[in-house]
């Protein structure tokens, strides 16, 4: 049941949550970009561990977050905002570097598939059509909501989780999560 509750949420835009985390660069992101088929294809037929299903939902989560914020600098109408996207690109691409090195030397051979599930791939889509403070309001009611669904992921693993290491992991981010959701609710209350 628990295992269930682990991969319906990861299915969920966790992707903001997960904040602290990577870009595109040599990292989860781009791993998962690389391997989306394969690895994609492989998933739907066996079961993803706890482990396993964590590492997925953070690799999707630092992906959107990403590709998100990296969308910014051509539509925000906020300096504030935009200053904010570039902190999420940080934070996702430090993350994805440290969950990239945990999962590699993992024995059990954890392997990372950041796909974007098809609610963050719609929201990722919508935010490309928009600009100036209708983009604002969408980003950020976006980052809210991936930054809840990531706190929940990244408690929910570092009370129960499976690896010791990614235990951890989850743990060490929560401040950081939980700081970017506050910054996110401000911003939306500044609007």
């Amino acid at each position: 049941m628990r295992l269930s509750v682990l991969l319906l949420s990861a299915a969920l835009p966790l992707a903001i949550g997960a904040c602290g985390q990577s870009d595109t660069g040599p990292s989860v992101a781009n791993d998962a970009a690389s391997s989306e088929g394969a690895t994609a294809n492989n998933s739907a037929s066996v079961p993803a561990s706890g482990a396993q299903a964590f590492v997925n939902a953070a690799a999707a989560s630092d992906r959107f977050e990403i590709e998100t914020s990296k969308l910014a600098p051509g539509s925000a109408a906020s300096n504030a905002l935009m200053a904010y996207a570039r902190e999420m690109v940080a934070a996702h691409t430090a993350s994805s570097a440290k969950l990239k090195a945990i999962a590699g030397k993992n024995p059990v051979g954890l392997t990372i598939d950041g796909t974007l599930n098809t609610s963050q791939k719609a929201t990722l889509e919508d935010m490309k059509t928009k600009k100036g403070y209708i983009f604002d309001a969408a980003y950020l009611a976006a980052q809210v909501h991936a930054h809840e669904q990531a706190l929940t992921e990244l408690k929910a693993y570092a009370a129960s989780g499976d690896n010791a290491e990614l235990k951890a992991f989850a743990e060490g981010l929560i401040p950081t999560v939980t700081g970017h959701l506050e910054q996110a609710k401000a911003l939306s209350q500044a609007k």
